[in-house]
């Protein structure tokens, strides 16, 4: 997917994060209380507004109505917005109201107390007639709609139902990051992202595992028309919850210095790539990276493209890495896919230069099973068969080049002439060679056939072979 081509409408709740940082060296005279010695103050979009700074970070463009006041602090959310560059911002200035802010007094990582000014009174009728005009002229230049609700008044749940009837008239994709217990209010939305304790005061019981949380996240969802529920649970990571189940997403946090947003940060990721429509999984998958690195940051913090695209670099090295295996952790593993009820195929080879005819080898073994395990021929081994020379590439390259197949699901390496025991140990339910050998030619073919397995031969690419490759490389005889 490519976010660059994300077009969000966010509505909602913003206000100004303002940040005290310093350190406590001692305790008042005056109270039991620390004494924050002030190195530094910062503000920055907070609320809505900080979903509006994840959409422009991870690349996508952004439209914002908003409500502020006619103060100090709404003119510095102006200018914030302005300062994004790809955010387009209708604010809607209510004079008897006073702009959200929130100060924040942190020592070193550790935030120590939370200062917040605020109006919580109900708009104005007036000022909800803006709002959803607004929108309305937003909308057709969306592809996704986000409801921010941080409770400060811009929704009521007349004004939730028309922007959701709206947005879903023109096709187009509803999240909601909701707030209180009332959930009716947001009936028919794409996906909700509640946290654990939202999900706990909409359920009306706790949530203390993940079972608990997908049978609360599952009868949120029926009982208010939602598409799916996406939950946030801190260091046990997320849960969706949609028509197909559910799943769980683990952590993908290493260190959290602060929470701090993080919902925005999931909101946004998840609308990105809904806009750009990509199915829900996707978007909650993208979302479990995001939050994961922005909770590594200190403060209201947003996460860039760059680092999103850092993530799953290592985490594509990480999956390469987890495909090679040794003889006990196969072992373990076929164990697991078993038991889901997956067929097992084996196939194997020097595979020293990986060139089409292997491509092609892979591509029809991993047809013919559920799960394809590779047996690899160590350095040693192919010396013995090949000759002096050979291999051109190390047991270690040639692993993670296949490792790297999408067809691949287990790469081992066996120090045998043949992979006899390999396939014995194994005992896979297919076996894949080349049709260049006949049926009665494949080493552990009858012990597969008498264990009630089948041997299939795939076809050859013409025209390919390593031995051929490297003649032609080294200048030799090529016919």
């Amino acid at each position: 997917m490519s976010l660059a081509a994300a077009r969000v409408l966010c509505v909602g709740d913003v206000m100004l994060d303002r940040f005290v940082t310093g350190d406590v060296e001692r305790i008042s005279p005056e109270a039991p209380i620390p004494i924050l010695r002030v190195g530094a103050e910062t503000s920055m979009l907070g609320g809505a507004g900080n979903v509006i700074r994840n959409i422009i970070g991870l690349g996508g463009s952004a439209r914002f109505v908003g409500v502020i006041g006619d103060d100090d602090a709404g003119r510095e959310v102006v200018l914030r917005i302005d300062e994004l560059g790809r955010a387009d911002a209708e604010l809607i200035i209510a004079a008897k109201r006073s702009t959200s802010i929130k100060t924040r007094f942190v020592a070193g990582n550790q935030q120590m107390m939370r200062a917040d000014w605020e109006s919580l009174a109900e708009m104005s009728e007036n000022t909800g007639a803006e709002i959803l005009a607004a929108a309305g002229r937003a909308l057709a230049g969306s592809d996704c709609l986000v409801l921010s609700d941080y409770g400060k008044g811009v929704f009521n749940s007349a004004r939730l139902g028309a922007l959701i009837a709206a947005a879903k008239t023109a096709g187009k994709p509803v999240i909601v990051d909701p707030k209180g217990s009332d959930y009716d209010r947001y009936r028919g939305a794409n996906l909700v992202t509640p946290n654990r304790k939202e999900l706990a005061e909409a359920a009306g019981y706790q949530i203390n595992n993940l079972e608990v949380a997908m049978a609360a996240a599952a009868q949120l969802r029926a009982r208010h028309d939602f598409g799916a529920v996406l939950v946030t649970l801190s260091g046990d990571g997320m849960i969706l919850v949609n028509a197909d189940g559910s799943v769980h997403l683990p952590a993908e946090a290493r260190e959290v210095f602060d929470v701090s947003g993080a919902g925005d940060t999931v909101v946004a990721a998840a609308a990105c790539a809904l806009s750009v429509k990509a199915d829900v999984f996707d978007a909650a998958s993208l979302a479990n990276v995001a939050a994961g690195i922005v909770v590594g940051k200190v403060g209201t913090a947003a996460v860039s493209i760059a680092e999103v695209i850092a993530v799953l670099h290592h985490q594509d090295i990480s999956r390469i890495e987890a495909k090679l295996m040794s003889d006990d952790l196969a072992l373990d593993r076929l164990a697991v896919w078993r038991r889901q009820g997956f067929s097992i195929g084996f196939t194997n080879g020097c595979f020293d230069l990986l060139h089409p005819g292997h491509v092609s080898l892979i591509s029809q073994a991993r047809a013919a099973c559920d799960r394809l395990v590779v047996g690899l021929n160590s350095d040693a081994s192919v010396t013995g068969l090949k000759g002096t020379g050979r291999p051109v590439q190390t047991e270690a390259a040639r692993a993670t080049v296949l490792a790297s197949l999408g067809g691949v699901d287990a790469v081992v390496i066996f120090r045998d002439e043949t992979p006899l025991r390999l396939i014995e140990m194994l005992k896979p339910e297919v076996l894949i060679k080349g049709a260049d050998y006949a049926k009665g030619e494949v080493v552990g073919g009858d012990f597969v056939e008498a264990n009630g397995g089948r041997i299939v031969l795939a076809e050859l690419a013409p025209g390919h072979s390593t031995t051929a490759t490297i003649a032609r490389l080294s200048g030799g005889d090529t016919g």
